[in-house]
């Protein structure tokens, strides 16, 4: 049981983080690309397919560097 336990807390762990890194690029990052790239980075879904893309290699990283390799 403290297994599950712990898997449950390193996921509510590497939540709060992605959702701090979002909330930062959305109030830091955001606007300094809007005003480089106005046009492209105001498709909703390009926005929205960038966050998927960083937040999918964030949770990579910490899943390949967190795991044991197998023997």
């Amino acid at each position: 049981m403290s297994e599950r336990i712990k898997i449950l807390g390193i996921f509510a762990i590497l939540g709060f983080v992605a959702g701090v890194i979002a909330n930062f690029t959305y109030h830091n990052v955001l606007p300094v690309f809007i005003v480089l790239f106005p046009e492209m980075l105001s498709v909703e879904w390009v926005l929205s397919g960038f966050v998927g893309a960083i937040l999918a290699i964030f949770v990579m990283l910490v899943w390949t560097y967190s795991s044991k390799p197998s023997e």
